[in-house]
């Protein structure tokens, strides 16, 4: 798995450096990749794990080094993204508390709205071709995008709330994924809600991607707006395209 007494992995995964690192030897581990929605979609993974008897704990980490594949020659996306890491645990609970709902959703056709063109199959890695032609960095459509997202986040984020037949008054907050600052306001606006009930950090930690909503959860855990009880609405919008939504009680 390791290079001789280092710390550098042969393999590009964070699911078993992690495995490793903490000593569970028992524990199966690997990746999944949905870009910004990675989190909301491993929640919805681990929970039916649980749900089936599967696993008695599941360990989901979001995590991302966004800055190593910007480019920073160009202004429109190097200046949005961060890096960042987040986790939690999941165990089962009593009836009507944890998570209580989660959507999601994946368009393919709008792949081209947030990509990575370089670094695959299609453009490999070690072509001096397709490094000089900026193709394994963050492209982003930025108008087209916002659209895509506003609607998409609001549709799933009403979705959720339908399935769990409430209201968005009934939300004590709103996690959205921290893209920026347009999105997070139009999707708040269009479902209704009040600017206290909306969370954001995005100005201090940028676009983190997967990272986004488990380090917003700290954060508001931090500042006494997430207690026992609290219910939580959060939503993710992310290359693929993908998006998704969950309904927690905490």
């Amino acid at each position: 798995m390791k290079t001789d007494g280092s710390e550098e992995f042969l393999i590009d995964s964070v699911g078993m450096p992690i495995q490793e690192k903490i000593g569970a030897v028992n524990a199966a581990a690997w990746d999944l990749s949905a870009a910004c929605s990675g989190f909301t979609y491993s929640l919805n993974v681990g929970r039916q794990f649980i749900a089936t008897g599967e696993a008695e704990t599941v360990l989901v980490v979001g995590a991302e080094c966004l800055t190593r594949y910007v480019d920073w020659t160009d202004r429109t996306t190097c200046v949005l993204f961060g890096d960042g890491a987040g986790a939690a645990v999941l165990q089962a609970g009593e009836a009507g508390q944890g998570i209580l709902h989660i959507k999601w959703r994946t368009d393919g056709n709008y792949s081209d709205l947030i990509s990575m063109p370089g670094g695959g199959c299609r453009y490999p890695p070690h072509s001096t071709d397709s490094i000089d032609a900026r193709l394994p960095f963050i492209k982003m459509r930025g108008n087209e995008t916002f659209k895509v997202a506003v609607r998409s986040l609001t549709e799933i984020s009403e979705e959720v709330m339908c399935a769990a037949g409430i209201s968005a008054g009934d939300i004590d907050l709103f996690i959205p994924h921290q893209a920026n600052m347009r999105i997070i306001q139009a999707v708040g606006a269009r479902l209704g809600l009040t600017d206290d009930q909306v969370f954001t950090n995005v100005q201090h930690v940028g676009n983190t991607s997967a990272a986004s909503i488990p380090l917003a959860m700290v954060e508001a855990r931090d500042q006494g707006r997430l207690e026992p009880g609290t219910l939580l609405l959060t939503s993710a919008f992310g290359g693929g395209l993908t998006w998704a939504s969950s309904l927690i009680r905490m």
